[in-house]
């Protein structure tokens, strides 16, 4: 076995910036041996043979056994360039279009064609992560498109005056776009960002956004006076088929155009937007649009004018339509002072009662971002019943990789598995319509047409060597794009296919690898806060257990435990009512405490500690045996992971016991601090006699 060190470290053509996630350069450069001719000289096909190139000389010498790979769109196609086998096949073959691929092998000969160059470089990951030899072995005919229009990744990067950037919530180190107030432009850094557009491609996400969505001064002036260095960028990223967002400020117009109001109806305001955007747009190589966070969390937005999120999204979608571009408009939108004291305010209402009475009212090119829970990324939400209150609008489901509330890439949480569970969700279950997944919301353009739709990740890469901090939350990364271009793979499969294409472990260790993360998502709520109830968490940085740290706070996220029981009560019948604005299934199944589902109980109802869940065990009961069983089961993984780390690179394997380690300490204080809190409350014993402290 060669180290993975020599095979993909620092300084191989494939990865100049560092180690390489997953995408396997052996296997493209077993491709890459073969007489390879790429057919084409726009940006991508370009960058594709380039990367060809410079793999095939360091793989060595071509075969002489036959094979020959062929790449290139479908308009660059002839039978001169096919021959006769590799015509034929495609002649039998509908290749989609839009950022679909196909690829045909015929007796050692394989092409890879797209309608778009950009499938190419998304059917080059295919090609990589389905032979593990580097090559068919058999005739393959094998189309693929994908079932998302937008598979977005935004970056929360920040251009502080600093050696790294600060990525908010960020926990791979600094900043791949930017550094000591400007973009990075250094060969060192553009090389960098052109390993992570290759390596998000092959995945098949086609944007990202490059700055944080709280737009500061310094970020607000990407729009003008960075827009030269933005452009190398944009070019890096464009030549792997993936376009460039930006965040901007709603009241860009008032600092950076001089004007007195930023109110989208007033003409001036309309005319700034229009002309800034036609500079952007003709500047950036593969300009998508903008991503924008109004009238949020202190931010700027149209209600200071009195107008609706409809009247702030429109004007910047008009600006955008000119270039194909698109808006995001994020539906993160609650009262950040609420008081305490009032249970009636209610922020899981809060996107559903700003955003659901304007469905319709929304420009074609412009997208609702709606997060995948009515909160803020817990560990364990319902999904957000506005996700299902929207036919006429653009909607794209936003995720968080980034592992803010989910032990902040120090602990193991495999977040794929929740994923899937939102995205398989039915929001009209129980209630006998047509079923409408999350899944389905996400494709809806694809099946319906109308207005794009789409699926969002918060990133969670930095300038960390390894990309993601814990090496193993690569995964996330994977499982994301992976299930962004489909929403209905299976995750588990998916952590398969990461850990086979990322290591090379025997295949007992590989399956407990598998397993060890597969389960990391309970694991960790196991041993965090319980039923759904969510927070809990040290308010500003969110690690590690304060159970009233926002208990009292203006930010709306409650948990209301006192000595008689614990829970917030969302119900029409006595609490804020949130549970109608589900479909009636759900509502009626969150309504009544009888049928709420275990997992969600306290983020639907205020019940005594001695509630008798549907397993049996009594709310506090179940408290104290998860948080428990929780830190058995991080020493078990940790003990799985001893196993594996003498068949892992060095650095990987130190790096990963050290988180490893760090999850345990922080296990053990989340149990102790839970357990011993709700004993405190409630007076009522652990029915085990374990110590409680």
């Amino acid at each position: 076995m060669v180290p993975y060190g020599q095979q993909h470290g620092q300084g191989f053509p494939w990865f100049a910036g560092g180690e390489p996630c997953w995408l396997p350069a052996r296997r493209a450069a077993r491709l890459a041996t073969a007489p390879t001719t790429v057919l084409g000289d726009d940006p991508v096909t370009a960058t594709l043979r380039e990367d060809l190139q410079v793999l095939a000389a360091d793989a060595g010498a071509e075969t002489s056994d036959g094979r020959r790979l062929v790449v290139g769109a479908l308009a660059e196609l002839s039978a001169q360039h096919l021959g006769p086998v590799l015509a034929g096949a495609l002649a039998g073959t509908d290749v989609p279009a839009g950022e679909g691929f196909a690829v045909l092998a015929r007796g050692g000969e394989v092409l890879l064609t797209a309608a778009r160059p950009a499938g190419l470089r998304h059917g080059l990951g295919w090609l990589t992560r389905r032979f593990p030899g580097g090559w068919p072995d058999a005739d393959v005919t094998h189309v693929e498109e994908p079932r998302v229009d937008l598979r977005v990744l935004d970056h929360w990067d920040n251009m502080t005056d600093g050696p790294m950037g600060v990525v908010e919530r960020g926990y791979a180190g600094g900043s791949l776009f930017f550094a000591d107030g400007r973009v990075r432009t250094g060969a060192a850094d553009l090389a960098r960002v052109r390993d992570y557009a290759r390596l998000v491609s092959s995945l098949g996400v086609n944007a990202v956004c490059l700055n944080n969505v709280n737009v500061h001064a310094t970020e607000a002036h990407l729009l003008d006076e960075h827009l030269g260095d933005l452009a190398h960028l944009a070019a890096l990223l464009d030549a792997h088929g993936v376009r460039t967002l930006l965040s901007v400020d709603f009241s860009a117009p008032m600092s950076l155009g001089g004007l007195d109001t930023a109110d989208p109806l007033d003409e001036r305001v309309a005319a700034w937007w229009t002309g800034t955007t036609k500079r952007v747009a003709t500047s950036l190589p593969g300009f998508g649009g903008y991503v924008v966070k109004a009238d949020s969390e202190n931010r700027p937005g149209p209600h200071t004018y009195g107008r609706t999120h409809a009247d702030g999204a429109n004007v910047l979608a008009a600006a955008l339509d000119p270039f194909g571009a698109v808006v995001f408009w994020r539906c993160f939108v609650y009262d950040c002072h609420q008081d305490w004291r009032d249970r009636s305010t209610d922020r899981a209402r809060a996107a559903h009662d700003h955003f659901a009475p304007l469905d319709g009212e929304f420009a074609p090119n412009a997208v609702l971002q709606v997060k995948n829970g009515p909160m803020d990324f817990q560990v364990r939400e319902p999904v957000s019943p506005l996700l299902g209150a929207l036919p006429r609008t653009g909607v794209a489901v936003e995720f968080q990789i980034t592992q803010e509330y989910t032990g902040q890439q120090k602990h193991l949480c495999h977040l794929g598995t929740q994923w899937s569970e939102v995205l398989r969700f039915d929001l009209n279950a129980h209630g006998g319509g047509e079923p409408l997944r999350v899944a389905d919301v996400a494709t809806r353009s694809r099946r319906r047409g109308g207005s794009p739709t789409g699926v969002v990740g918060v990133a969670n890469v930095g300038t960390d060597a390894n990309w993601t901090g814990h090496a193993l939350a690569q995964a996330n990364l994977y499982a994301f794009g992976r299930l962004a271009w489909d929403p209905d793979l299976d995750p588990r499969e998916l952590l398969g296919e990461w850990v086979e294409q990322t290591f090379e472990l025997p295949g007992d260790l590989a399956a407990d690898l598998v397993e060890v993360m597969a389960r990391s998502w309970s694991v960790y709520e196991s041993y965090t806060a319980p039923l759904g109830v969510g927070w809990m968490v040290r308010p500003g940085h969110h690690y590690g257990p304060d159970v009233d740290g926002y208990e009292y706070t203006p930010w709306g996220t409650y948990h209301f435990a006192d000595r008689d029981g614990i829970g917030v009560d969302r119900t029409v019948a006595t609490g804020t009512g949130y549970a109608a604005q589900y479909p009636p299934g759900w509502a009626g199944v969150y309504e009544d405490a009888a049928t709420c589902p275990d997992e969600l109980l306290l983020f639907f109802h205020h019940v005594p500690y001695t509630h008798e869940l549907s397993s049996g065990s009594t709310v506090v009961q179940h408290v104290y045996d998860t948080h428990f069983a929780g830190v058995e089961a991080v020493e078990s993984s940790a003990a799985t992971w001893e196993r594996i780390a003498a068949h892992v690179p060095g650095p990987v394997a130190r790096n990963v016991t050290e988180r490893f380690e760090e999850q345990l300490r922080s296990a053990r204080e989340w149990r102790d601090q839970i357990n011993t809190y709700f004993f405190r409350k409630s007076g009522v014993p652990d029915a085990a006699g374990r110590r409680i402290h």
